[in-house]
């Protein structure tokens, strides 16, 4: 595939993986990118994961056509992209690795390599001439690793982003982008928001055509649009009205009360997403929660506190830097319901996080009673 007539990409669609970095589920895949940028001297923006080493290797040398490398840009250290650095330093001894003051002391932790004579350190703004094309460089710390940097280049004006504007999936299947964008967004580089609202700055002083992310496809049209909704991600606003309820439900009590409440909702107009937390992947369920503008927790008491799995779900919403939302508490419990005080206690620890009121206590099981009130809570 081609970026451009002198830009090929190199990556690697992964169709094997079943777990992305140990925790996210990726059912579609993920693809591990790298581009090749041949000019008078030919540069090649990062490598792949090592599972993919052999496929990507083949791809290279096609691309190359017998010519040589002489930058490797190093974009990020994290395995799924760095995965291959030792190999093909390796294969190519005169190969000059660019990176940043923070990337070599990685890669020293990573791989026993010897690279006296072999780098190039730049820092922010520096460029780097191939011929006709010039590379410039953006550090983009804790974006979401600290040695992380973006590159420009300005002739065909692409920016090759590291992970910013990655996707889970595969990259040409064409489907939308915004769903396993913002589950990879949110659960990966949204706890960053500040320092993706930084780059986000330094990216819109630039003419910018192209992204090429380190996963997923290659970005080439209407750019203000996956621009936009990162600018959303990262100040923590809400994509759209509509409620999230989620909830953790043992008997299965919790969980009419939750699925009557959507239907209740839904009969309003609002839009409402039902989520089981006992059953559905955090890292959707918190994506979604960072979709909408309000979030309906309901839970059952268990052992005096929270559900196990609401438990998690709270832990990983706050890891998230979960914030500027709406929140509304449903318990339950037979004898000693408390699953909302130590829920609210739980979100008490988040950023502007308003709990609204009352709580709907139901006790066992549904009735009128609990309808009447959960028709009044939103």
């Amino acid at each position: 595939m081609n970026v451009s007539d002198s830009i090929r990409y190199i990556g690697v669609y992964d169709d094997t993986i079943d777990l992305f970095e140990g925790q996210y589920p990726v059912p579609q895949g993920i693809s591990y990118n790298s581009y090749l940028i041949l000019d008078e001297k030919v540069a090649l923006m990062d490598t792949v994961d090592q599972r993919a080493t052999a496929k990507w290797l083949d791809n290279l040398q096609e691309a190359l056509g017998g010519r040589t490398i002489d930058y490797l840009i190093v974009s990020h250290m994290e395995p799924d992209h760095a995965g291959s650095l030792f190999k093909i330093a390796e294969l190519y001894p005169e190969m000059t690795i660019v990176g940043n003051a923070k990337t070599f002391p990685m890669i020293s932790q990573f791989f026993p390599i010897d690279l006296t004579g072999r780098t190039l350190v730049v820092k922010e703004g520096d460029t780097l001439s191939l011929g006709r094309h010039t590379l410039t460089f953006t550090m983009a710390p804790m974006v979401h690793w600290p040695e992380v940097m973006m590159t420009y280049e300005s002739e065909e004006k692409i920016v090759f982003s590291a992970d910013a504007f990655g996707r889970f999936g595969d990259p040409e299947s064409g489907e939308e982008w915004t769903p396993e964008a913002r589950r990879y967004f949110i659960n990966i580089v949204g706890k960053y928001g500040a320092q993706v609202q930084a780059v986000l700055k330094k990216v819109g002083g630039l003419d910018v055509r192209t992204i090429c992310p380190l996963h997923g496809p290659v970005l080439q049209d209407n750019l203000g649009f996956y621009i936009g909704l990162y600018d959303t991600w990262s100040s923590y606003r809400s994509e759209e009205k509509g409620v999230l309820i989620a909830y953790a439900s043992i008997h299965g009590h919790t969980a009419e009360a939750a699925a009557y409440l959507a239907d209740q909702l839904k009969a309003k107009g609002e839009t409402a997403e039902l989520i089981n937390l006992g059953r559905a992947d955090l890292s959707e369920a918190v994506a979604q929660a960072f979709r909408f503008d309000r979030m309906v927790l309901a839970c059952s008491t268990y052992d005096g506190g929270i559900f196990t799995p609401m438990d998690a779900f709270l832990h990983r919403l706050r890891a998230k830097s979960y914030q500027n939302r709406t929140v509304y508490l449903v318990e339950n419990g037979t004898w000693a319901p408390m699953a909302a005080k130590q829920m609210r206690a739980a979100l008490e620890e988040m950023k502007n996080i308003s709990v609204a009121e009352p709580v709907v206590t139901i006790r066992s099981a549904m009735n009128d009673a609990v309808k009447e009130s959960l028709n009044h809570l939103i």
